[in-house]
């Protein structure tokens, strides 16, 4: 990652505060996981979203499509880097956001 980036966490519609580390060690799974996917190119903003299994990205304002494999690879590995935070317990539907600073 070239520029600084940044991350918020929304896990079933509730914001979650997230610790420095926390914040880059979110942002650099989810860029790195990204980046990997045809389409991605230089990742300046970035949405993911995650519900009930299905995984939605949005990067730099467009939708990448995502494969079966890929998919359950992100869902699985954000899914439970979250769900080992403080305070987060059941998760039915999340939300990060990745922005440059």
């Amino acid at each position: 990652m070239d520029e600084k980036l940044g991350a918020e966490l929304v896990v079933n519609k509730v914001s979650v505060e997230l610790n420095p580390f926390v914040e880059e060690f979110l942002t650099r799974t989810v860029v790195g996981a990204v980046s990997s996917l045809k389409g991605a190119g230089n990742i300046r903003n970035l949405e993911l979203h995650l519900e009930q299994g299905d995984v939605k990205l949005v990067v730099n304002g467009n939708e990448l499509p995502v494969t079966p494999f890929p998919r359950n690879i992100i869902n699985n590995t954000i899914t439970g880097l979250v769900s080992s935070l403080k305070g987060v317990h059941r998760i039915d539907s999340l939300k990060v956001t990745v922005k440059s600073q």
